[in-house]
């Protein structure tokens, strides 16, 4: 039996060569529940315990998962199981449980033929234990507010744009109907598709907030465009929804309160993502203290509408869009005060329409190169207007 909340491994090492993962396995009932999961070698291994849902955080060393995600198909005393890398030294295994537990064995056993199996057994406690549990494991993913921020263009002569590609790593995203292509997979596709378009404008640099299969969480996405000193953020998206014959582009910016219903459900879905990794969003004060902070979300909530417009008069015509393209949710990812900032849903990987779509690299390149013209248009009005 191993103490709850101890470290279980000594300190992951850096390695540059993942470690295979090349089978798993899961059995349980409502009152406990056994994984077990074979590496070709020995894994490091720490966990974590955190709330709101209760999940068990299991993070590895580096890591290659070679076995299928039914392998770990969510039984008895967890609901949810995600697994993937979380940088090129680690990985992480997240389980959303049905009741609060912990684990009574965490550990690593040596097998037949130089395998090495991690096991986790986990069993039912109270609430009043999860929370000792819980007790100094505060590592909820903060988002850092400027007091001064940076000016809406920086004064470097250059038109900089984050090109975010949604979900990574751990975080998949959503799955196509039909090919099952992960949302992840399709969303770097384009993006780097996006980038190498937006280079070739005179004037305008263009760059990756994620360049390979990684998870960034939402906060961390926001900080790498604010070191770039980006002028333009764009995240790019492909989602899911439960009505299968509703297609086409979105384009949405920021506002508390959403535009509709759908845009809501989508925008929890998206802020979903840093829980899956075993993150908890941490919202900043909703009463802005700095009138100059005020003032300058006001003018970036601006830009950022007329970029969307943009975007949308590029799209008209041109390609599918959705009923009021343009639309409103509370996106996380788009809360940078002081940059203008735009999510594109590409389209929706629930329809077979899209989906074809969204897997063509010339309907990619099409609409690559239109997002591109939408970004020139804006740049040279934002520019014009001193923004």
């Amino acid at each position: 039996m191993l103490l709850a909340g101890a470290a279980l491994a000594p300190a992951m090492a850096a390695t540059t060569k993942p470690i295979l993962a090349f089978g798993a396995r899961i059995a349980g009932d409502a009152a406990r529940s056994r994984i077990v999961i074979d590496f070709e070698s020995k894994p490091e291994f720490s966990v974590h315990y955190v709330g709101g849902p209760e999940r068990v955080i299991v993070d590895l060393s580096a890591t290659a998962f070679g076995f299928p995600p039914e392998d770990l198909s969510p039984r008895g005393l967890f609901k949810d199981i995600r697994f993937g890398t979380m940088d090129e030294q680690s990985a992480r295994i997240v389980l959303t449980t049905n009741r609060p537990v912990k684990l009574s064995t965490a550990d690593v056993r040596p097998g037949e033929n130089g395998v090495w199996r991690l096991v986790l057994d986990a069993e039912v406690v109270s609430k009043e234990e999860f929370a000792v549990l819980l007790k100094g494991q505060d590592w909820r993913a903060t988002t850092q507010t400027d007091s001064e921020p940076t000016p809406l263009m920086a004064d470097d002569g250059v038109f900089t744009v984050a090109v975010d590609a949604g979900h990574g790593g751990i975080d998949a995203g959503a799955t196509a109907l039909k090919t099952k292509t992960q949302e992840k997979v399709i969303t770097l596709d384009f993006a780097k598709t996006l980038a190498e378009r937006l280079n070739r404008l005179s004037g305008v640099k263009a760059f990756l907030t994620r360049d390979d299969d990684t998870f960034l969480s939402l906060s961390e996405r926001v900080a790498t465009a604010r070191e770039h000193r980006a002028d333009l953020f764009i995240s790019l998206h492909a989602d899911t929804l439960t009505q299968k014959d509703i297609r086409g582009a979105t384009v949405y910016t920021l506002s508390d309160k959403a535009s509709d219903r759908m845009a809501e459900n989508l925008a929890a879905r998206e802020n979903f993502s840093d829980q899956l990794a075993g993150y908890s969003i941490q919202n900043g004060p909703s009463d802005v203290a700095d009138i100059l902070l005020d003032l300058t979300r006001r003018e970036t909530q601006a830009f950022s509408i007329a970029m969307a417009d943009n975007v949308v008069k590029s799209f008209e015509g041109q390609i599918g869009l959705i009923n009021n393209p343009h639309r409103q949710a509370s996106f996380q990812v788009l809360r940078a005060p002081d940059i203008p900032s735009v999510l594109l849903e590409l389209g929706f990987l629930s329809n077979q329409e899209d989906e074809k779509l969204l897997l063509d690299q010339n309907w990619r390149n099409r609409i690559a190169d239109l997002i591109a013209a939408a970004v020139d248009r804006y740049r040279g009005h934002s520019v014009a207007n001193g923004g």
